[in-house]
């Protein structure tokens, strides 16, 4: 594509993202939640949002098909983060990533003891790593949604997903035992195009700062 593209995805963050956006000088010019588009045009005719999935954006930016994105810690901790460099906690889309289990089950004493633990998460990535430090062995099974239903139905001992209210886990007879990383939604701008087109994302990358002063 043509211009500079800026590669978020539809669901809170672009919910949270919008102020920033009009702080910036950068609105588009249609509701990127009610488009069919996939590429949005905003305000500034060399600037287009493009429209993906959550856990691609990294991914886009990282390649070089969009030169920033907006994505959370949480999927970029996930993706690993090669090729990107992230200049800016935008502060927006804030929650925590946890390790949660149903009311009575002993992790504590689990993990004290060195069992072998089954785990439900979209995050494999980031579930082993955080498991290998603390010296646990664990048997992954990867999830999409409905991540609660594990522990309830005996599928898994625990499960590890991202908690804002924390009232679905309640709902659900499920408590939250340890944080992995508190998460929120960080710019990110492919290495390689900063080197070269520095001279037109650096005012982007400052436009945002600026936006995301109080």
């Amino acid at each position: 594509m043509t211009g500079i593209g800026i590669a978020l995805s539809k669901g809170r963050i672009l919910e949270e993202t919008g102020p920033l956006l009009a702080r910036a000088g950068l609105s588009p010019k249609e509701d990127p939640e009610s488009s069919r588009k996939l590429i949005i045009p905003t305000a500034r005719r060399d600037v287009s949002l493009v429209i993906v999935r959550a856990a691609d954006t990294p991914t886009y930016v990282a390649h070089g098909a969009a030169d920033l994105g907006i994505a959370g810690k949480d999927v970029l901790e996930e993706h690993g983060g090669e090729g990107l460099y992230q200049p800016l906690d935008l502060g927006i889309a804030r929650c925590r990533m946890m390790v949660a289990v149903r009311k009575g089950f002993d992790y504590a004493g689990a993990v004290r003891q060195g069992a072998r633990l089954r785990v439900a998460t979209k995050y494999p990535r980031t579930t082993r790593d955080f498991f290998a430090a603390k010296g646990v062995h664990v048997d992954l099974i990867r999830l999409y949604g409905s991540m609660e239903l594990a522990p309830i139905m005996g599928l898994a001992d625990a499960i590890v997903d991202l908690v804002s209210s924390g009232r679905t886990l309640k709902a659900n007879k499920l408590v939250a035992v340890e944080e992995i990383m508190p998460v929120s939604a960080r710019l990110i701008v492919n290495q390689a195009a900063l080197k070269t087109r520095r001279a037109k994302l650096q005012p982007l990358i400052e436009a945002f700062a600026k936006a995301v002063q109080p």
